[in-house]
């Protein structure tokens, strides 16, 4: 979907649900006011915080959907994730704010509220209001595979929740237990502090790059380890970024494949791995000839320009060597394994094979790192 439709469709569901919010936060504590229910007042106070989370949707969905740029080479998508900090953080002491006013009116009688019916009324509104734009929202954001969308679809949900712990408590109050609308209040405040403090822990994991949860890693190992091609795998990382996930593995394939064909693996990985979780937007594979957390390691190992003059000067006196076509090396285990391809009129049958075979690799014998050595004719 081109990125100017997706962001028209979050913009135009999140403008929406901001226009409620207003109307239902507004409409909340008038009626507390006026209706004498302290817990309708919080929820119309928790249902203005919801406007701040819609302003982060909108300004997230704008500029964190921006392509990659050279100061921002992975994407601008943690501009959602810092702000959703913010916003958690705010939730949080409005909470607290809240808490404390409940609290003292426990405690002093006097300050107990007598809710009536037109708070009752403007929470059972509010319940079936934030329902509503719940279950819209989350038709678009399933649409669009916006996990913005469903966190901001559940948001509104905890309005509606927190609407029913209202209801319940105005109800008791009006039935004389004055003290649930205080007790209600403690309820949807505590919905508050949660939701903040889930928004900021998981926003603040995003941005120490912790990894996805373990069964969804173990999918994602599975899934790799059963595309042709890869023998094994190791040191597969995962973060977040936005809704986003990225993905870094190390895959290992056959140790004398073509480069080519090491290379189309990783890439047959990569677009299946994409395509097949919806997180998944980008992928880095590393191809490994070997379990290089096992093997010895070969950093200490020559450059081929440096390690073919050893081999010229080993093979100096053996003139077939100067009809050499190529030769393949292969970086394995801490030695340096090669392939040596001559021309077939090289040799004049196959005992002279054999012996040009044997010349070659004893004359070797003094090349430093060198592995096995095999001679092939064409």
């Amino acid at each position: 979907m081109h990125i100017d439709n997706r962001y028209r469709q979050i913009r135009n569901v999140t403008l929406i649900g901001a226009v409620l919010d207003l109307v239902l936060g507004a409409s909340k504590i008038v009626a507390g006011s006026i209706g004498n229910s302290q817990a309708l007042i919080a929820d119309g106070i928790h249902s203005l915080s919801d406007l701040l989370t819609d302003g982060l949707v909108l300004f997230a969905a704008k500029h964190g959907s921006r392509e990659a740029d050279e100061e921002h080479p992975y994407g601008h998508a943690r501009i959602e994730t810092m702000m959703t900090v913010a916003l958690g953080m705010a939730l949080i002491a409005v909470a607290l704010g809240l808490g404390y006013d409940a609290v003292e009116r426990l405690f002093h009688e006097e300050k107990l509220l007598q809710p009536g019916l037109l708070a009752l009324v403007v929470a059972g509104i509010s319940i079936l209001s934030k329902e509503a734009i719940y279950q819209y929202t989350m038709v678009v954001a399933k649409k669009l595979r916006s996990n913005m969308l469903i966190a901001n679809a559940w948001h509104s949900r905890s309005d509606a929740i927190s609407s029913i712990i209202v209801f319940v408590g105005v109800l008791g109050s009006m039935f004389g237990l004055t003290y649930l609308d205080a007790i209600a209040t403690i309820g949807v405040v505590y919905m508050i502090a949660k939701l903040g403090w889930d928004l900021s822990w998981t926003s603040i994991r995003e941005l120490v790059d912790t990894a996805l949860d373990i069964g969804r890693v173990e999918t994602i190992s599975k899934f790799i380890n059963e595309i042709d091609g890869v023998d094994d795998l190791h040191m597969l990382r995962t973060r977040r970024m936005g809704a986003d996930a990225l993905v870094d593995v190390h895959i290992q394939v056959g140790s004398r494949l073509s480069v080519s064909e090491g290379h189309y693996i990783s890439e047959i990985v990569r677009n299946r791995l994409i395509k097949e979780f919806d997180e998944i937007s980008d992928v880095m594979v590393h191809i490994d000839p070997e379990d290089d957390e096992k093997e010895q390691a070969c950093v200490q190992l020559p450059l081929r320009g440096e390690f073919e003059s050893y081999l010229t000067e080993a093979w100096k006196d053996i003139s077939v060597a100067r009809d050499i076509k190529s030769i393949t090396l292969h970086y394995l285990d801490g030695k340096i394994h090669i392939d040596i391809e001559l021309p077939l009129s090289a040799c004049t049958d196959v005992t002279n094979c054999e012996q040009i075979s044997e010349t070659l690799k004893s004359a070797s014998q003094s090349v430093e790192n060198l592995g096995d050595i095999k001679v092939s004719f064409r």
